[in-house]
């Protein structure tokens, strides 16, 4: 009897034991994934279509661990949605229905999975929206016409003005369309628990529109999103976007490392005007490519070859923004048709330039001073030279923006001992820093 009862009483701890682990996994596993805050963000953009051989969601799940090694804890994946075929070439913005995926990426499952496996590896997902217009085959053509755009003829118009003329425009006066739209998007953050949006061509939607549904997905219980407008217009903060696009900055950094070879005091310039409208805890997105750019010149061609390329993406991470890297970016991708589908990327290229890039975003991502520190400018024409300090953390970045070598005063104000912030040893700041052609260096006290 006692030998019965004691089993009874260790089988009945077990069962308790046991249920009270499965209800904390169970907890755990409900746990809503919270990303990163707006300041801390760094992005990844994907295109399936270049960035695995399989082009599908397997393919970047394949990658997510090398992704997070890479510093980034949120990626930003190009359109998924099944593609229009009638006027159509093929853009993966021609978008033929918003609320499933295209069966050569996989099924909505593994959508869910690469979500799923993303948060576990504590990364954001975030998908790109395109809500200004549909393919010519989509469904709302036959049965909601009054949801686009007509002109005097009564005949559905593509864009004005834009010449894209694969998609039908999206009437934004009609409430039906708003409110089908803005269902569509909250499919998305509840059926497959993204993180947010990247909004393609913001600047052509009503600032009202973007209110109305940035307001409705905020309202999802337990979700903290991302909310991010490919555009510059001021209101796109107001209308509860955390971040939009750096354009006039993407295109200052390209004229002072290209062969316009504008002084760097155009940067500095450039990053003021475009912050001066940016409201406390929002951000500008800042790149130095995108999937726009390398379709037509990669980094390798827009900065002068590898090196280049890392100094400006140095200037472009440290400065003031939340930065973005294009995949394959980190390799060196110099061919555009790696891009748009006819080859994927290669890997195995440029491990040097990848470890540098790891490197960089290590420091930034263990450096607050980095991210939101104020700024003091002692740049020169050719050499980009700025302090971040935050408290008693101080970050230098010295950038030689030419080809050639070039020689750098340094003010008594920051000379003296600091530290090499990515390979840790001691160096001292002289009066005078000779740079070679488009040397880097980022230091730290």
């Amino acid at each position: 009897m006692k030998i019965k009862l004691a089993v009874i009483l260790f089988c009945t701890f077990l069962f308790q034991s046991c249920s009270k682990s499965d209800s904390n996994s169970a907890e755990i596993i409900n746990t809503p994934f919270q990303p990163v805050t707006t300041n801390n963000i760094v992005m990844y953009e994907i295109n399936p279509a270049a960035f695995s051989p399989s082009k599908d969601f397997q393919g970047i799940i394949n990658r997510l661990d090398n992704i997070k090694a890479l510093g980034v804890n949120t990626i930003w994946i190009m359109p998924i949605f099944p593609v229009g075929e009638v006027n159509s070439f093929g853009s993966f913005y021609c978008i033929k229905d918003y609320t499933s995926v295209r069966t050569s990426l996989g099924s909505m499952q593994d959508f869910k999975n690469l979500v799923t496996t993303a948060h576990q590896k504590g990364i954001a997902v975030i998908l790109d929206w395109v809500a200004n217009h549909t393919s010519w085959d989509h469904s709302w053509i036959t049965s909601n016409s009054s949801w686009y755009t007509h002109d005097e003829n009564g005949q559905i118009i593509s864009p004005a003005g834009t010449g894209w003329n694969d998609v039908a425009d999206l009437n934004f006066n009609n409430q039906d369309m708003r409110l089908a739209m803005i269902d569509a998007m909250k499919f998305w953050v509840t059926e497959t628990n993204i993180d947010g949006f990247r909004c393609d061509a913001a600047d052509y939607v009503p600032a009202d529109f973007w209110q109305q549904a940035n307001t409705a997905l905020n309202a999802i219980p337990n979700k903290q999103l991302i909310l991010l407008a490919e555009g510059a217009r001021a209101d796109h903060f107001n209308s509860g976007f955390q971040l939009n696009f750096s354009w006039d900055y993407l295109g200052t950094i390209k004229n002072v490392f290209g062969n316009n070879q504008q002084s760097v005091g155009s940067i500095f310039t450039t990053n003021s005007a475009e912050n001066n409208v940016v409201p406390i805890g929002k951000q500008k997105l800042r790149f130095t490519t995108n999937h726009d750019e390398s379709n037509q010149n990669s980094p390798i061609t827009l900065y002068g070859g590898k090196n280049g390329a890392l100094a400006a993406s140095v200037i472009t991470i440290f400065l003031q923004g939340v930065p973005l890297l294009y995949c394959g970016q980190e390799v060196g991708i110099s061919s555009p048709s790696t891009y748009n589908g006819s080859n994927t990327i290669n890997w195995n290229l440029n491990s040097d330039m990848e470890l540098a890039y790891k490197n960089i975003l290590t420091f930034y991502n263990s450096s607050a001073a980095s991210k939101t520190g104020i700024i003091t400018n002692y740049s020169t024409s050719d050499c980009a030279v700025f302090k971040k300090s935050l408290g008693s953390e101080e970050v230098l970045v010295v950038v030689n923006s030419r080809l050639l070598s070039k020689n750098f005063t340094v003010p008594a104000a920051i000379q003296g001992n600091w530290i090499n912030a990515l390979s840790g040893q001691a160096y001292i700041l002289n009066s005078t820093l000779s740079l070679n052609g488009y040397q880097y260096l980022i230091l730290k006290k």
